[in-house]
């Protein structure tokens, strides 16, 4: 073989190996589930949200989809901060594996879908 041809073939498995580590993720593995609870907040039902990261790598600064979002009840905005439509998770630091939590309440449930995160794998 060549020196050329073996400098291309290395440099294109040195390539697909970098790759492979940068797309273990995806936004797809934040999950975003709401349930209802018994609690009622100023006459409107509570909601529960789980947002977990379902990756091995950690994903920071995660913002969702939240078009039109409204609440009764007091959210801590170093867990959720609302932007316009855009939602700020965990104040941009680091989800793990340990889902984050918070509750609402309105009367019906936002489609909190995730809108872009950045993936940081080690």
């Amino acid at each position: 073989m060549g020196d050329s041809t073996y400098k291309v073939l290395c440099a294109v498995i040195f390539l697909v190996l970098i790759s492979h580590g940068y797309s273990q993720c995806s936004l797809k593995d934040l999950s975003v589930t709401q349930q209802k609870t018994a609690v009622k907040v100023k006459g409107k039902p509570e909601w529960n949200v789980t947002i977990t990261n379902n990756c091995p790598c950690v994903q920071t600064n995660v913002k969702l989809n939240c078009v039109g979002f409204q609440t009764v009840e007091p959210i801590d905005v170093t867990i959720f901060s609302v932007s316009g439509d855009s939602c700020l998770v965990n104040a941009g630091q680091p989800i793990y594996r340990d889902p984050i939590t918070f509750k609402y309440a309105w009367d019906n449930s936002f489609p909190l879908n995730p809108n872009s995160s950045v993936i940081a794998c080690s």
